[in-house]
């Protein structure tokens, strides 16, 4: 965390509570200065204060946005609309106005961080050997690439996403095709169509298994049907 601040008070208490809360502070008492430590460290987020001597936040706010993304929280002693709004259009991810809570403060990074920060792509399910990657449209059993057909694909990654838990063809119709009512007897023969792609055999399956008076569960262990 970068906290820009001519007021050493505001930037102790502000730091300390960063601090607690676990981040690593740097500071700056002043535009130039934030901006040679931005350039140079690169903070994860700046705490900046509008009203600075010589070049004020919103100058400062644009010059590092020219350096590159980096999520910024104005502070400010004035609560005029106009401010904030010119805050926000420079770059500003949030606005907080003094006098304001430390704690609060840091809630706010929290929040500002879990927005900018890129999620990761989720991991393709897997199981008993099985992958499916939704991204790729692919599947692979040990490896090798498995035919599948759209309905097919959808079926495995909802049974890989689902391990354990018997589902009625009613709710596989709901969740994988989307529909609210049909033929039943669709699931049955998508199930029996996967399995044959799926199962070591076919005629006797250990991981697509019949729950009778159910449906199917998908079992990653592969065990003997009751």
């Amino acid at each position: 965390m970068l906290v820009v601040d001519d007021d050493p008070t505001v930037a102790e208490v502000v730091a300390g509570y960063l601090d607690r809360a676990g981040y690593r502070v740097d500071r700056a008492g002043d535009g130039p200065a934030a901006l040679a430590r931005a350039a140079a460290y690169r903070p994860d987020l700046v705490v900046l204060d509008l009203m600075l001597p010589g070049m004020d936040g919103l100058e400062v706010c644009r010059r590092m946005r020219g350096q590159g993304p980096v999520p910024v929280i104005m502070l400010t002693a004035r609560g005029d609309e106009d401010d904030r709004v010119l805050g926000l259009e420079v770059g500003a991810d949030d606005y907080v106005t003094k006098p304001f809570s430390p704690r609060e403060l840091v809630l706010r990074v929290e929040s500002v961080l879990r927005r900018t920060r890129p999620a990761p792509a989720p991991r393709p399910p897997s199981a008993a050997g099985l992958t499916a990657d939704p991204a790729a449209r692919r599947a692979t059993k040990g490896g090798v690439e498995l035919a599948l057909t759209l309905r097919e694909f959808d079926l495995l990654v909802f049974f890989l996403r689902s391990p354990g838990r018997a589902f009625a063809r009613e709710e596989l119709m709901r969740e994988v095709w989307g529909w609210d009512f049909g033929d039943l007897s669709t699931v049955t023969v998508h199930v029996r169509r996967l399995r044959g792609k799926v199962e070591d055999d076919p005629a006797r399956p250990r991981l697509i298994q019949t729950v009778w008076g159910v449906g199917y569960r998908f079992d990653p262990a592969g065990r003997e049907a009751d």
